[in-house]
């Protein structure tokens, strides 16, 4: 099934016929929120009817740094609906994603034209989504992608307390097939899909989850007791769990990173405000390297370990952002903070490629981008901005209680966000 996707978005503050940027939690604010396109190079929405609060790119055989649009990108998500029985996988593809950045007069304001062939071309440009559904057990706390020997797999941690892995291969290629798209639908596979395997040995629900880089099919799971579980492909399209967790943490594990090159090395973040690094191959209570015990004020909600520098960058309830360098962690002191979330962050994560770029959100239904090499202009005159952190880039918002953003590794820039309201996909002026 194909559905349109439309795009909006609220970034500035239009006051009479004055423009001014908007910052959130400054008490100049008033006027009506109006969406500035001439900062997005691409900004559009989907929605997918119930909620879905978690989701993972999907690696494609398109190509790397696709700059040409109309862009498709392919995502795999999962559902929250109140119905415990009527939760499902969605794999998802978007395409027809055009350029939606608008040409501005001298004046700031922008340039709309009424004729018949301007309204043609909005309408063929149009975005799109089709969709394949899987039936899910439960509410989809957390679902991570990865591809394993040509096969695309993703696994979601359910409510009911279980870890499940799933092969996509056959929604994903019905979403490139009229025809294997009508036989899907006319079996039923949305719900006699079956995993691949489950896991039940946690008992309790969770949301760490996190298959590693190096080791493909090798996959970690955290859950709300404390335990992290460790898991090994064998042969059969099967995984081996090791029953013993990592034993640590004294509150619910909150997310999982494995390190991008090192293929034992796992972190993780916790309630109990600490984040810990830890080699795998040793003994399960002795496995914990290195600790830092108050890495947040609170809640330590989410991480994320860049591709390319020994940084991790964390989130928590507390609004903050740390970046902690793992060649001083055990210093148990970030090397940089940043105070401008109003309200928890519920996600964060480094840019595939640029390794001082990173992106922020939360519950304060923002999304910040960041580059730590920024510094600021002293020469610049003071007006509002003075009062944001010099390596903020850009403020997106328009989305309602935002839970998980992706770069997506093959668009440069490209942002896939997810909240109650639906999806948000752009590219900024500033990455």
């Amino acid at each position: 099934m194909d559905v349109e996707m439309s795009g909006e978005s609220n970034t500035t503050v239009k006051k009479k016929s004055k423009k001014r940027v908007y910052l959130p939690g400054n008490h100049k604010n008033d006027g009506e929120l109006e969406c500035d396109h001439s900062a997005y190079i691409m900004l559009h929405e989907a929605q997918t009817g119930n909620p879905c609060l978690s989701f993972d790119i999907v690696r494609d055989n398109l190509g790397n740094s696709r700059e040409e649009y109309p862009l498709t990108a392919y995502l795999v998500g999962g559902t929250q609906a109140e119905s415990t029985h009527t939760n499902t996988l969605i794999a998802m593809k978007l395409y027809n994603m055009h350029k939606t950045q608008k040409k501005s007069s001298e004046d700031g304001s922008d340039l709309d034209s009424d004729s018949d062939s301007d309204s043609e071309d909005d309408e063929d440009e149009k975005p799109l989504m089709s969709f394949a559904l899987i039936k899910h057990p439960g509410c989809v706390n957390r679902i991570r992608c990865t591809v394993a020997d040509g096969t695309t797999l993703a696994a979601s941690w359910s409510e009911l307390g279980n870890v499940s892995v799933w092969n996509l291969m056959p929604q994903l290629a019905a979403l490139d097939s009229e025809q294997l798209m009508k036989s899907y639908i006319d079996e039923n596979k949305r719900g006699s899909t079956r995993p691949l395997f489950t896991f039940s040995g946690h008992q309790v629900e969770g949301f760490g989850l996190d298959w590693s880089p190096t080791v493909p099919g090798v996959l970690a799971s955290g859950d709300c007791k404390r335990d992290i579980h460790v898991w090994q492909p064998v042969e059969g399209g099967t995984w081996r769990v090791d029953q013993r967790p990592l034993v640590g943490h004294v509150a619910s594990v909150e997310d999982l990173q494995w390190s991008p090159n090192e293929r034992s090395v796992l972190a993780s973040c916790s309630v109990d405000q600490s984040i810990r690094i830890w080699d795998t191959r040793c003994v399960p209570n002795k496995a914990c390297k290195l600790t830092v015990s108050k890495a947040h004020e609170s809640d330590v909600n989410v991480i994320s370990w860049n591709r390319n520098e020994p940084f991790i960058a964390s989130g928590g309830d507390d609004g903050v952002v740390n970046i902690w360098d793992l060649r001083q962690f055990k210093d148990g002191t970030a090397v940089a903070m940043f105070k401008h979330h109003t309200e928890p962050i519920t996600t964060i994560e480094w840019h595939p490629s640029e390794a001082s770029i990173f992106a922020s959100g939360g519950s304060d239904n923002q999304i910040a981008l960041w580059d730590l090499s920024v510094e600021r202009d002293e020469e610049a005159g003071e007006d509002d901005m003075e009062e944001l952190p010099q390596q903020l880039l850009f403020i997106h918002q328009g989305q309602d209680d935002i839970k998980e953003l992706h770069w997506h590794p093959q668009l440069p820039g490209v942002v896939f966000s997810t909240a109650q309201s639906g999806f948000s996909v752009f590219r900024t002026i500033s990455v």
